[in-house]
């Protein structure tokens, strides 16, 4: 198996070393568009191999996408984050020629690859991909869902003082402050959560997860990338091994909540052909009221695409 990484900066780089790591893959590339970036940080990674004894060969490429030829799965973390001065309009006429150029780049050496969007605003990027690789919608898939959930579980296992791993849950809709938690599907070693902690600290943990993104700006002045990184190395790991796991993604969305053409996240089974099922959640009218708001949110960053198209 043969993964891609595009773009290795702090996300793209920490995807490729927990893909090595966990021997995701046989191959795995990294590709950057500055000078010796990316064979730099995969020989670093490859450095590593005898410490922490895994074979997964990592390869760097400036710009040189034939060494991505034949990849299973392509990870695309390509973009610029939002500068002083820069309105959303510049932030997504900018990444969306970015990942625009990068997708039809990868379609060009694997037209067979499945598509992981981690660039931002990540709805209307994996949207920017959907139409640029022309793929079945099942095959360009966003991350999002994933990171949103597990700083949500994060910070119920420290509320509750548990551990992580004994809490699922499932958030819907776009990325950010317009995020769908459905805290009547969290559990806690099968628990309902709500049978563990009060309304008020749940609403807060659900608040500090909407902006969680945010809160690691303001103390490090830069996007967060450990958690980030992950979550696209444990979706790709879901494909190649065709574990088919039950995951939140972006997906667009023709007909199912009763949404038309819209990319958002929802909770998916994820297999050897990227999302092998949408799985419809019986929501409540609050929940739906909330959907709708995101959708609507989604929807008009999405007009600002179609309109500098």
């Amino acid at each position: 198996m043969k993964v891609t990484v595009v773009g290795a900066g702090n996300v793209g780089a920490t995807c490729a070393d927990v893909l090595a790591y966990r021997e995701i893959a046989n191959e795995v590339v990294l590709v950057d568009i500055k000078e010796g970036v990316a064979e730099g940080k995969a020989l670093d990674i490859w450095q590593k191999s005898p410490i922490n004894l895994y074979d997964t060969r990592t390869v760097g490429s400036t710009g040189d996408y034939s060494k991505t030829a034949d990849s299973d799965v392509v990870v695309i973390t390509s973009g610029l984050p939002r500068k002083p001065g820069m309105t959303r309009d510049d932030l997504i006429q900018t990444n969306a020629g970015i990942v625009k150029s990068v997708t039809e780049s990868v379609i060009q050496h694997s037209p067979n690859a499945i598509l992981i969007i981690v660039s931002n605003p990540l709805d209307v990027m994996t949207y920017q991909a959907h139409m640029s690789s022309k793929l079945p919608k099942t095959k360009v898939i966003g991350m999002a869902g994933i990171l949103d959930t597990a700083r949500y579980r994060a910070f119920l296992a420290e509320a509750l003082n548990v551990s992580p791993k004994d809490i699922q849950a499932v958030l819907m809709g776009g990325h950010g402050d317009t995020m769908v938690p459905l805290p009547r599907y969290t559990t806690v070693g099968g628990i309902p959560v709500t049978e563990l902690i009060g309304k008020e600290e749940l609403d807060a943990i659900i608040e500090r997860t909407k902006f969680g993104g945010g809160e690691l700006v303001k103390l490090m002045g830069t996007s967060a990338w450990y958690a980030p990184g992950a979550a696209a190395a444990q979706m790709v790991e879901a494909i190649v091994k065709d574990q088919r796991r039950v995951f939140p993604v972006c997906i667009k969305l023709d007909g199912e909540y009763g949404i038309d053409d819209c990319y958002l996240g929802v909770p998916v089974v994820l297999g050897k052909n990227g999302v092998e099922k949408v799985l419809e959640l019986e929501l409540n009218a609050e929940e739906k009221e909330m959907l709708e708001v995101s959708r609507g949110h989604v929807k008009e960053v999405m007009a600002v695409l179609d309109n500098l198209n």
